[in-house]
């Protein structure tokens, strides 16, 4: 499966989608961009006058880049429409804000998958490549 047609059965739309690139995808983890673009909603509130992404912002773009799309690769052709993805827990720890015009990638590595349980070591890593978040990620993959 190509990374365009991982990108293509995400299962979220803007201004939901926090995955622009996918810039590797294999069975032991993945890897790929976001840019926070200053116009994005939830700016205009957190924070008053001094804005930085939320933090469940964050934990969701590396949801999305580093466990979603690696299930996807992982499933194969037995992701369809019927296949649902939650999170499960996730473990994270933040060490620099992001603010609205930056950059991430976000790199995961499996820990395990196994009866539908999905759990990576996630980071995010700004555009002066510092950690800026890193942690684990569960979720769990079943068929509606």
């Amino acid at each position: 499966m190509t990374n365009q047609q991982i990108l293509e059965r995400l299962p979220y739309s803007k201004p939901f989608l926090f995955v622009d690139e996918l810039l590797d995808v294999n069975e032991n983890g993945a890897k790929g961009t976001f840019f926070f673009d200053a116009d994005l909603d939830f700016y205009k509130g957190h924070f008053r006058d001094n804005p930085i992404t939320p933090g469940v912002i964050l934990i969701e773009t590396m949801a999305q880049i580093g466990v979603v799309s690696l299930g996807i690769y992982l499933l194969d052709d037995d992701f369809n429409k019927q296949t649902t993805i939650a999170l499960t827990s996730s473990e994270i720890e933040f060490l620099k804000p992001v603010f609205p015009n930056e950059k991430v990638v976000v790199t995961s590595s499996k820990k395990y998958f196994r009866f539908g349980k999905l759990k990576c070591v996630v980071e995010m890593r700004n555009a002066k490549d510092e950690i800026v978040c890193s942690g684990t990620i569960s979720g769990i993959i079943t068929n509606k």
